[in-house]
């Protein structure tokens, strides 16, 4: 954690919705005329989509079906790490982009599937922002939690989850059900062992629960739309948090615990509005006080 250079991650599975709620920080930062750098979790695979076809094969090949791009073998964690201690030590450190379509190819200069060449993180910022896969890991000697000053983890119920990959996978990437869940399934170890513990070190939780029938959801037609959801909002800590204040603004919002808020699923971005800007302000007014 750092005064002087904040880091926001974050952090959840494939499918989870990470993409959607970076697009409500961006929002934020523009109106609060914030400097972010952006990092995302692709950028630290350890192999490009090519290599990590032919390693894949190469551990099935020994028996090993669980190979995945949800585990440490196919991550480049330590380098993670040190870009979140760069940054939070100097305001910079070394970044690189994952080339995910041709849209990207054009913009970044490299075919789709590869990386782009290590670079320095653009100075000056006022924080780093973090989305992806691992903004929050902590495995063996690393632990990347520890160098973020505001975790958030985007975490649908699982069912919804798996919908939703699903339906991206399949609009997006032009794969079939049964190859999304063959993935599915390939990743189920690594996404216990190294997703899920996440949660527990991220300071607030976004939870989408639909209220229709999601209990198969490999024959799911359409995804639970925001009306059909709940969204309950989990703070690691209720202290300093307004919760009169985020019921009186949020309609419908009802508190199903001490630390847990629960809001219709169509009021997620006035929510993340209302309980986030104050924090992005607050450690970008720390930093500025502390310059």
């Amino acid at each position: 954690m750092s005064i002087h250079h904040p880091i926001i991650s974050v952090t959840g599975s494939s499918g989870a919705g990470t993409t959607s709620v970076r697009r409500i920080f961006e929002q934020i930062f523009r109106r609060e005329e914030v400097a972010a750098a952006y990092i995302e979790g692709d950028a630290y695979h350890r192999y490009d989509r090519a290599e990590m076809k032919r390693v894949m094969a190469e551990e099935a090949g020994r028996g090993n079906h669980h190979y995945s791009h949800f585990g440490p073998d196919s991550n480049l964690f330590e380098e993670l790490e040190e870009t979140f201690r760069s940054y939070a030590q100097t305001g910079t450190g070394q970044f690189r982009h994952y080339v995910h379509d041709d849209k990207e190819a054009e913009e970044y200069g490299g075919a789709p599937g590869t990386f782009t060449a290590w670079e320095p993180i653009p100075t000056p910022t006022d924080l780093l922002f973090y989305e992806g896969l691992h903004g929050a890991v902590v495995s063996g000697n690393i632990d990347v939690a520890r160098y973020a000053d505001l975790k958030i983890g985007v975490v649908p119920v699982i069912n919804l989850e798996w919908i939703q990959k699903i339906h991206r996978d399949r609009s997006h990437r032009g794969y079939s059900t049964e190859a999304v869940t063959d993935t599915i399934l390939r990743r189920m170890p690594d996404y216990v062992n190294y997703i899920c513990p996440q949660f527990t070190h991220t300071d607030i939780n976004f939870q989408r629960v639909p209220t229709v029938d999601t209990s198969n959801p490999f024959i799911a037609r359409w995804i639970p739309t925001a009306d059909e959801s709940i969204v309950v909002i989990r703070f690691k800590s209720p202290r300093g948090i307004d919760f009169p204040y985020l019921l009186s603004m949020i309609q419908g919002s009802w508190m199903s615990r001490a630390n847990s808020i629960v809001i219709p699923g169509g009021k997620l971005d006035i929510a993340m509005q209302l309980i986030l800007t104050p924090m992005i302000l607050h450690l970008v007014e720390k930093k500025r006080r502390a310059a």
